[in-house]
């Protein structure tokens, strides 16, 4: 009955009516868009909740100054679509070309309101199915054993309309503004409310609270106009150049980095907010103190008897007044809506504004919900791009297979190669791949071998996360070893204390790979898949355990790894090493010559020139090979190279019957290098 019931979308139990979809989306950001395009095109049930009228209202506010900090690279030199996915950090994924953000915006940091109209035509242009005007406001479970996961998302909006759904997926991003509360926090401007006219700012003294994008690019706006400026936060600044994590401050916005080391009046200081008061004096000037000495003042004496740092210290370096304090914390997420059932919990330490999740980004309390986009950056906080388009777009396609495989049986996306197509598949990924180069050390392209190694799969973007899950979250098989390939930067390179930009830091010769710090292709090699217990015990700074064999592919100043020698040869030398097989290509002598020598045939000639596979061979093909060394020159020989090649029209077969054989040893008729 109950399954009758739900056919129809719409859903009664008892006297409350419910509109039932498969999927709920809450949010229509970008990542609740992205979602919402790969469930359309599976033709899957689904709705997305919007709480304002249009979508991705988040920036239609922020950032507060509307200069993003997303680049939009307009030119690449290439047109592979794909590679220049690594240099638009905007676009959604889809298949419309149209959707393209350059098309929008020449800006290389666009404004927000481009942004926004971006997000309103992608919407609209693929009729995602989007419910405005419509803010969730409570969530919780109701247990029920025929449910894809044990349980329904029962969802209340604001104006108790009840929504059931099978899987819940949580776009709604961090937009609840992180608040310190102290002793005269009351007399904070907070950055969601802070003018952004610097006239209103001219001649004043200003103290700033925080030290992320938002704190600087506030800083910059009145830079110019102010007596000076003071940025007060718990850390040290950490430049994004030198930890290599995009959310870390970007040199557009450190204007007044160069102001405070030139000596010109501003500055930044260290010290834990939750320390520090502040006092408002008859003037409607701004003191710092310290939450101490207001603990230990008598609460009956006058605003001029509170002891303040300067009293006991006078180069106490907040002595100065302050005209106004400004908040630029960041954001957290809004976990009020979720009732206690659903045991969606914080982080812990620096990943406590995020809601806890696995690797897979499902709920670590609750099957079934999925947290997505800038919510889901705790699984690579300060470490990936997953909580920015440029690295979301692909963990959103990440949980969408993810989904399809569990709940409607589709396999993860594969395609099957012959072995001797191993190197070239590798080294096309590495030079084209968005998701890789973009989530190094999260996605990596899956390589499983089928028996003796005669052919692979090749499974792209998996969250390596997951990888001892590999088999039941994709349903793949891995009972012959597999190949991991991921991106990564050198182990000692990133961090707010490195120096980046020492003399010598980039490798160049292949021999020393493995101390590339630039960020690079990995290879692992399993020859089983790991367990979970392996991945749980792996050292923090490794994405994967230990393998059995690991190949780095050197660092490029172009990041453009097709260099014969030091790129293609040792790569192709390390799987050969894996799988105890020769992957090179050879010239159909070299096959013929093997084919009467050896008891086994390396896999090209198996697979190409045995089954009457390969070029046709030319005058000039034989040139170029007897120039390069790889071809003895058989001109002095009593047959031309007209005979031994064939003409471009001839077939192999052809070839084959009007060749004649020698009277020398065979040993003499070819050159058995590779090609």
């Amino acid at each position: 009955l109950r399954l009758a019931l739900c056919a129809g979308t719409i859903c009664t139990t008892g006297s409350a009516a419910f509109l039932y979809h498969d999927y709920c989306v809450i949010g229509a950001g970008p990542s609740g868009l992205q979602i919402a395009y790969f469930l359309q095109q599976a033709g899957r049930d689904y709705v997305v909740f919007e709480r304002s009228h249009a979508p991705g209202s988040f920036f239609a506010l922020y950032p507060r100054h509307r200069k993003l900090i997303s680049i939009n690279k307009q030119y690449t030199g290439k047109s592979n679509s794909e590679f220049n996915l690594r240099h638009d950090w905007n676009s959604l994924l889809s298949h419309d070309r149209r959707l393209l953000f350059r098309h929008y915006s020449r800006d290389f940091f666009p404004d927000a309101d481009t942004m926004v109209r971006y997000l309103e035509d992608f919407a609209s242009l693929l009729k995602l199915q989007i419910q405005y005007n419509t803010a969730i406001v409570h969530i919780t479970l109701d247990r029920d054993q025929q449910a894809w996961n044990g349980h329904y998302f029962v969802l209340t909006d604001q104006n108790r309309q009840n929504y059931k759904c099978s899987s819940l997926l949580v776009a709604t991003g961090t937009w609840v503004p992180n608040v310190v509360n102290f002793p005269g926090s009351e007399y904070v401007e907070g950055y969601e409310t802070v003018s952004i006219n610097p006239e209103d700012f001219a001649g004043q003294t200003v103290l700033i609270l925080g030290r992320g994008n938002s704190a600087f690019e506030t800083a910059e706006n009145i830079l110019g106009v102010t007596n000076f400026i003071h940025m007060v936060s718990r850390s040290r600044v950490r430049l994004s150049w030198a930890t290599h994590y995009v959310g870390d401050l970007r040199a557009i916005n450190n204007g007044l980095l160069d102001t405070y080391q030139l000596k010109s009046l501003d500055g930044l200081l260290e010290g834990d907010l939750e320390d520090l008061a502040i006092v408002k004096d008859k003037k409607g000037k701004l003191h710092i103190t310290l939450r101490f000495y207001l603990e230990n003042r008598n609460t009956s004496a006058g605003i001029d008897s509170i002891t303040l740092p300067q009293d006991e210290l006078d180069n106490f370096a907040t002595r100065a007044p302050y005209d106004r304090v400004i908040r630029c914390l960041g954001w957290k997420f809004d976990f009020s809506i979720y009732n206690r059932s659903l045991r969606l919990m914080p982080g812990k330490g620096n990943k406590k504004k995020y809601p806890q999740i696995k690797p897979s980004y499902e709920s670590r309390g609750t099957r079934g919900l999925f947290v997505l986009g800038t919510a889901s950056h705790s699984v690579d906080f300060r470490k990936s791009a997953g909580g920015f388009i440029h690295g979301f777009r692909y963990t959103t396609r990440a949980v969408h297979r993810l989904l399809e495989n569990r709940h409607h049986s589709v396999p993860w996306p594969s395609t099957v190669y012959p072995t001797t197509q191993l190197t070239n598949s590798i080294i096309k990924r590495v030079n084209e791949a968005s998701g890789l180069y973009q989530m190094f050390g999260v996605l990596a392209d899956i390589i499983l071998l089928r028996e003796n190694a005669t052919a692979f799969e090749y499974l792209e973007e998996y969250p390596v996360g997951v990888l001892a899950e590999l088999e039941t979250q994709t349903g793949r098989k891995a009972p012959n070893g597999l190949f991991v390939i991921i991106m990564e930067y050198g182990r000692n390179f990133s961090g707010a204390d490195k120096d980046v930009f020492y003399y010598n830091r980039a490798v160049g010769e292949a021999q020393h790979a493995w101390q590339s710090n630039f960020l690079h292709p990995v290879i692992y090699y399993y020859k089983r898949l790991p367990t979970e217990r392996e991945m749980r015990l792996r050292s923090p700074d490794w994405s994967l355990p230990r393998p059995d064999a690991i190949h780095h592919i050197v660092e490029d100043f172009l990041t453009d790894w097709t260099a014969p020698n030091a790129h293609i040869l040792p790569l192709r030398r390390f799987l050969e090493n894996c799988l105890r097989t020769d992957l090179r290509n050879f010239f159909a002598e070299s096959c013929f010559l093997f084919a009467f020598t050896r008891q086994k045939l390396p896999p090209f000639c198996q697979q190409g020139y045995v089954r009457m596979q390969g070029l046709v061979g030319s005058k000039r093909l034989q040139r170029h090979a007897v120039d390069a060394g790889l071809l003895e020159d058989y001109t002095v020989a009593d047959f031309t190279g007209d005979r031994l090649f064939g003409s471009r029209e001839g077939s192999q077969d052809q070839l084959l019957r009007d060749h004649a054989m020698p009277v020398r040893p065979l040993q003499h008729l070819v050159n058995a290098k590779d090609e």
